[in-house]
């Protein structure tokens, strides 16, 4: 797939060098030049100088061909004017723009234009760690009956398997963090101090999940 970014600050430079190690091809906008150099010299994708929501700038960085669009400049109005015209000008089918007001994240993601809230993500993942509690949904299915959620778990379930408990909660543990990476857990896989536990679950069951990973395994 062709992709677009706009912005090459850490964030744009990061995702447009992941994005062609895993092959596909990348065009990276920015206004100023110099941005370009956090590539580096390996990076062989396309340098397109000029303001990311021109349609002449994209169509240099080849939106038409695109099938992704991602808008990661420093500035929420131009996120969202580039996704935009990503979007309604060019039909690209894949965007996301990075906003850093969480309220206008709120109003744009209704508009039916995808964000990330910078300031609302980090502020949330900070307040996780320093007050775990309850938990935290990640993913809702479009029906709204079934959610993804990071479940605060008790420190009593440290050195129980995973199966023992999913049994005593009734849902499927999708998938651990252990020291910063991703585990898939199979029966057997003994919980860990440090785990994060992320929890697929019906949404009519959170606050009795949430009991149950609190208060820990019973005798």
């Amino acid at each position: 797939m062709h992709i677009v970014i706009m912005g090459c600050g850490r964030v744009g430079a990061e995702l447009a060098q992941t994005l062609e190690q895993q092959g596909h091809t990348v065009a990276v906008i920015d206004r100023d030049p110099t941005a370009f150099r956090r590539l580096g010299s390996g990076f062989g994708g396309r340098r397109v100088t000029g303001i990311g929501f021109d349609q002449d700038t994209l169509r240099e960085a080849g939106i038409e061909e695109a099938g992704a669009f991602a808008a990661v400049s420093s500035g929420d109005n131009s996120n969202i004017i580039a996704a935009r015209v990503a979007r309604e000008m060019f039909g690209t089918d894949h965007v996301a723009a990075r906003i850093y007001d969480p309220r206008r994240a709120e109003v744009y993601q209704r508009l039916g234009i995808p964000t990330v809230a910078t300031v609302r993500w980090t502020a949330d993942q900070m307040l996780r760690r320093l007050l775990p509690s309850g938990s935290e949904p990640l993913w809702r299915d479009p029906s709204g009956a079934v959610q993804l959620a990071e479940v605060h778990t008790s420190p009593a379930w440290v050195g129980q398997r995973v199966s023992r408990l999913q049994d005593d909660a009734g849902v499927r543990i999708a998938f651990l963090t252990r020291l910063g990476e991703a585990v898939l857990p199979t029966p057997q896989t003994v919980l860990q101090e440090g785990d994060l536990v992320h929890v697929m679950m019906r949404c009519g069951d959170v606050a009795r999940v949430e009991e149950v990973f609190a208060v820990g395994p019973e005798s």
